[in-house]
């Protein structure tokens, strides 16, 4: 059994590249890279095939995380059926995302945040504006943390 997970955000060059190399790499410690698949991808198209912002890569590095090869991509219709699990970082890009994807996405659509009920905060805060990368790691962090049990217990339990 094997799992997918997709992270979307706006513009897939701040938020949702730092979720899918924080969760790649919680998933590469915890040797189940090789069970869940970890991608990333952007409702708008402004950036299509940049790297991850320079925001998001100093704090990566800051942290030892990998990023390599990581490139914007705009989520497709075919997401839909390829994902086990998309979670948008924000209220606006899920709303973005279950109207490309439909209602035959085969895929279940979470907003990143409601894994962190305890945070009081809806959507994570978009640093391309803000320009907070940091507390943006540390949502991202703790909330990489709860998605991997909850992946973890999926895989157990067959699904």
């Amino acid at each position: 059994m094997s799992y997918s997970v997709l992270f979307v955000c706006l513009g897939n060059i701040c938020r949702s590249p730092m979720a899918e190399a924080v969760f790649r790499d919680l998933v590469k410690r915890e040797q189940l890279d090789k069970l869940i698949t970890v991608d990333s991808a952007g409702t708008g198209d402004w950036h299509l095939g940049r790297p991850p912002h320079e925001g998001t890569r100093e704090v990566l590095d800051r942290y030892t995380i990998s990023y390599s090869g990581m490139k914007a991509r705009q989520l497709t219709a075919a997401d839909g059926g390829s994902f086990d699990l998309i979670v948008a970082m924000d209220t606006r890009n899920e709303q973005d995302i279950r109207e490309k994807l439909g209602l035959s996405a085969k895929a279940e659509i979470i907003r990143f945040l409601s894994l962190l009920p305890e945070s009081g905060i809806i959507d994570v805060p978009d640093p391309y504006y803000s320009g907070n990368f940091d507390e943006v790691y540390e949502l991202v962090k703790d909330g990489c943390i709860k998605l991997l049990e909850k992946v973890k217990e999926r895989l157990d339990n067959g699904r």
